[in-house]
């Protein structure tokens, strides 16, 4: 079985979609506002899992304090500071181990989005 995508639903549908393409470096891969529906589906150049966002009036935040997503990032430090100039309330950088560190940004939609560089072999918590 394979993960195939995540949903979010938002009344900020045009400024989510700016974020996650110009923010977390995703693409458009399926549109369906061609059809009169406000739904686009947006992943990463390898076509990865999907985040597929719907634009939904009156839904409200989309965030959940127990969740979040996250995106890898070769200069963590670097996405951070240009969040920060952006006027994005981001927060501290987080190391819970070496070679780790991370932070979140709360995304237009309310979602908790975490950008995380891992210098380690593997991924954060994957023994050799």
């Amino acid at each position: 079985m394979k993960f195939v995508h995540v949903t979010i639903r938002t009344e900020k549908y045009t400024e989510e979609l700016g974020f996650l393409q110009k923010v977390a470096g995703l693409r458009i891969v399926r549109d369906l506002r061609k059809i009169g529906q406000d739904i686009v589906f947006l992943s990463n150049a390898e076509g990865e899992t999907d985040i597929e966002v719907i634009n939904t009036p009156g839904s409200g935040s989309a965030g959940n304090k127990n969740l979040s997503i996250g995106f890898r990032s070769d200069a963590v430090e670097a996405k951070r500071k240009a969040l920060i100039e952006m006027g994005m309330d981001v927060t501290p950088l987080i190391s819970p181990v070496p070679n780790v560190q991370f932070f979140f940004v709360t995304d237009p939609a309310g979602v908790q989005v975490q950008f995380l560089q891992d210098g380690s072999k593997n991924g954060p918590g994957e023994e050799a």
